[in-house]
């Protein structure tokens, strides 16, 4: 195919290592968080945000609590320190795409579509997530 001819979706050739379109390196700092870690670190934050949904607030109302307290340190810790407590812990971070500070507006939309769950199902070669993609961030290790 001629370089002046625009390539179709479909005609990207696969992706070495996850990040490499994104110039990221295949291993390393800055490398794409891979799989393992990733639950690892929604683990640890679903289990933090239980603690105060069931021992302060408790009740047939805990597990909705549980969910908002896990959004809400998302949207809390992302800009802040670069990450949930669960990828901090685990040695990833989010950043931009574009580079610079994550802002305000990408944790937001990073976790709302993040609380909906099926984003999380539905990957690109460079491992990143639905809700990656459209808050133009990916999760690095850091």
């Amino acid at each position: 195919m001629p370089a002046s001819t625009p390539q179709r979706f479909g005609d990207l050739e696969p992706s070495k290592w996850p990040g490499e379109r994104l110039g990221l390196p295949e291993s390393g700092p800055r490398s794409v968080g891979r799989i393992g870690r990733r639950i690892v670190a929604i683990l640890i934050d679903w289990g933090l945000a239980a603690l105060p949904a069931y021992f302060l607030v408790g009740g047939p109302n805990a597990s909705l609590w549980n969910f908002l307290f896990f959004a809400l340190m998302q949207i809390i810790f992302i800009p802040t320190i670069g990450g949930s407590i669960g990828h901090r812990l685990v040695g990833l971070r989010v950043v931009p795409i574009a580079g610079g500070w994550v802002g305000v507006w990408r944790p937001f939309v990073r976790t709302l579509l993040l609380c909906l769950v099926i984003p999380l199902l539905v990957w690109d070669s460079d491992q990143r997530a639905f809700h990656d993609k459209i808050a133009g961030t990916v999760l690095v290790r850091g």
